[in-house]
């Protein structure tokens, strides 16, 4: 059955005010669209962990850098009401702009430190876009429990330091990197690739799979780990590193060697697609 679409504020308050009086838990699910098999096992895992789900769908614009592909990300709402539909979703929030963001709208949240690196280098103010539109959110759905992937590492550690900070009365769960067959880490992007750009884009997997292996044979040194990840991927063809970097798994600062729980994260573009990628490191 297709969930009811909430395209109002209002309206998604009042359909989670009528699952509380039936003392029912909230399983909230905030996402951009273009649905796959990641978000709907975070849907999925949302429902066994709850009792009522909300699946939000919100091309974000405040995330967006001016050259990057917000007008052209892929929006498939029937598409994705139809997977929401069959794996358990009760409603859909999908607001304008304009609903979020009314004239006037003045307000930006910033996780100092966590943004720095990674992402946060080659896209200035992404995450004060994420951490403001999923403060928003949380405030707007009120979840006991929301549901993320850690595909999007940085963003999910930024989302629970803001949540921590900030008293968000809820759960964060960050649930595992769901992956094609062939290792590439799903994602709304990997429509945008061709077929050969998509054979070569199995090099973000394989690499980190490498990584995670002379981390385990007792390769601790940062500088040589990201020696090896910078060559495997700029040897791959039509394959441009944006960063191959291993930064502590709590701080995401910089580290020199691998003392503690670490992040080696990839981020490569196959012509205008940037896709991203990661793996955690145990000393």
């Amino acid at each position: 059955m297709l969930p009811p679409i909430a395209l109002t504020i209002s309206e998604v308050r009042a359909a989670v005010a009528a699952a509380r009086r039936e003392s029912k838990s909230i399983g909230f699910v905030p996402t951009m669209g273009a649905l796959h098999a990641g978000h709907a096992a975070l849907i999925r895992a949302a429902g066994i962990s709850c009792q009522f789900t909300v699946v939000s769908i919100f091309v974000n614009p405040t995330q967006f850098g001016p050259n990057e592909d917000y007008t052209r990300y892929p929006r498939t709402l029937e598409d994705d009401r139809s997977l929401c539909g069959a794996v358990g979703a009760d409603v859909l929030f999908v607001p304008a702009a304009s609903e979020m963001y009314p004239d006037g709208f003045a307000t930006s949240i910033d996780v100092r430190g966590l943004g720095d690196h990674l992402c946060g280098s080659s896209r200035p103010g992404h995450f004060a876009g994420v951490a403001t539109v999923v403060a928003k959110l949380f405030n707007i759905v009120a979840p006991d429990a929301a549901f993320f992937g850690q595909k999007d590492a940085q963003q999910a550690r930024i989302i629970q330091q803001m949540s921590g900070d900030l008293n968000f009365s809820l759960r964060v769960e960050i649930l595992p990197t769901v992956r094609e067959p062939d290792g590439l880490a799903m994602s709304s992007r990997n429509r945008y690739l061709d077929p050969t750009q998509r054979r070569h884009a199995t090099v973000l997997h394989r690499v980190l799979e490498a990584v995670h292996a002379l981390v385990a044979s007792g390769e601790h040194d940062v500088t040589a780990l990201e020696r090896f990840m910078n060559g495997e991927v700029a040897s791959t063809p039509g394959a441009e590193v944006d960063y191959a970097r291993v930064v502590d798994g709590r701080t995401l600062q910089p580290i020199e060697r691998i003392e503690r729980p670490a992040l080696a994260a990839l981020a490569v573009r196959f012509g205008s697609t940037r896709l991203i990628d990661n793996v955690t490191l145990a000393p």
